[in-house]
């Protein structure tokens, strides 16, 4: 997938856009690639003399291939003319396992585990190398970017 075809299935932007390619999708599941530079913005004050991404970023990274994910499986099993942006509800059992350091290239594994009417509930995985990083739980709802009354 490219960079515009990810653009194109979320609404993150640089600074805030934590997925550099798709490496795999099929109908459950997505795995996705980030590398870290050491360049990015939070390196700079996160452990500043042992520079390691924010867990939080971690979590974020995954779900955004968790939205990618998303956005193609809701355009394929929805009407055309109907769109949806996913935003995450809940975050649950999350648990740290390994460091990402700069330079640490990361696979982001989201995977769909159960759907009721617009929502979606996934797990997810980072890891590094043949190491866990990161796994937990989380939902996302799909919601018309125009009507805040759907949050």
């Amino acid at each position: 997938m490219s960079q515009q075809e990810i653009f194109d299935a979320i609404p993150h932007r640089d600074p805030f856009l934590f997925v550099d390619e798709i490496v795999q999708w099929n109908e459950r599941e997505i795995v996705c690639k980030k590398t870290f530079t050491g360049n990015e913005f939070f390196f700079a004050g996160h452990y500043p003399h042992y520079p390691i991404a924010p867990g939080v970023l971690l979590c974020e990274a995954a779900m955004q291939a968790g939205a990618i994910f998303l956005s193609k499986y809701f355009k394929e099993t929805h009407a055309p003319t109907e769109k949806g942006t996913p935003v995450v509800g809940r975050m649950n059992d999350v648990k740290f396992r390994q460091m990402v350091r700069p330079g640490d290239e990361t696979l982001l594994h989201a995977a769909l585990t159960d759907r009721m009417n617009d929502v979606f509930f996934m797990k997810a995985k980072v890891t590094v190398g043949k190491k866990t990083a990161v796994t937990f739980n989380f939902a996302c709802k799909m919601i018309n970017e125009k009507d805040e009354s759907q949050l």
